[in-house]
């Protein structure tokens, strides 16, 4: 177990290699992520609390609206309403989600973040913690709606920072604070990934109970690179689990 106020060099090493091996023998980038969140929220702890620091874990994936699975379109259109989208069109989508409610346990269930539509720059900075998600990654917001082909590899091997809210309480950049943050004491947010070859963004969000000093934040960029390792052989074959589609 790591405990999350102590977490060292040397155990971000060892979390980092686990979650790299997490890719063996699935079957699709939806098992690995769901087996990275339940790693997190299971190996990390609080001292003080022993239990979970977590409250909420969240592994999200940008897709094009025309792969994603019949209801997840629908999820979206409910979404846009008279807006026009295209198939092109990236949604960031829930792949994977645990913590310590019954509710935050399966991805079907949630209400509101199955599958995001990121239409254009205006329509993300009307969802402030993935704008700052996208731009504490050192992104400019347009590179993940439209990737440049001349510029993807550049972006996909670029290190990325970890996307950090030290205080969630009253931040304008963590919503739902009277339905959330402050019922469930919300303390830090800490978000990682990267982008993926296919020109699509992976990542980690923690929602913690305690809170997290940006060296802590910081060791989290090495275990965003093996965590996009154990992701990559699903960049563009089997992204959703088949049994999952619905």
């Amino acid at each position: 177990m790591y405990d999350l106020a102590k977490f060292s060099l040397s155990e971000m090493t060892e979390c980092g290699s686990a979650l790299r091996k997490l890719g063996s023998g699935a079957a699709s980038m939806e098992t690995v992520a769901d087996r990275v969140v339940q790693y997190l929220y299971q190996n990390f702890q609080d001292a003080t609390m022993g239990s979970s620091p977590f409250a909420l874990v969240r592994c999200f994936k940008t897709h094009p609206l025309g792969d994603l699975p019949a209801e997840l379109q629908t999820f979206v259109q409910q979404q846009l309403g008279t807006h026009a989208a295209t198939p092109e069109m990236k949604c960031l989508t829930l792949l994977a989600t645990t913590g310590d409610h019954p509710e935050w346990q399966a991805r079907a269930r949630s209400q509101g973040h199955q599958a995001i539509p990121l239409a254009s720059e205006k329509m993300v900075a009307e969802f402030p913690m993935i704008s700052q998600l996208i731009q504490q990654m050192g992104l400019e917001i347009n590179s993940v709606l439209a990737p440049s082909t001349d510029l993807l590899m550049d972006l996909e091997q670029r290190t990325f920072n970890v996307f950090l809210v030290p205080d969630a309480v009253g931040s304008p950049y963590v919503p739902a604070q009277q339905e959330f943050v402050i019922p469930y004491g919300i303390r830090s947010v800490l978000g990682f990934g990267g982008m993926l070859p296919s020109g699509n963004l992976i990542a980690i969000v923690l929602f913690a109970k305690a809170p997290i000093a940006r060296e802590t934040a910081d060791l989290f960029k090495t275990i965003a690179l093996n965590m996009k390792m154990a992701m990559l052989p699903f960049d563009r074959s089997q992204v959703f689990t088949p049994a999952a589609m619905y």
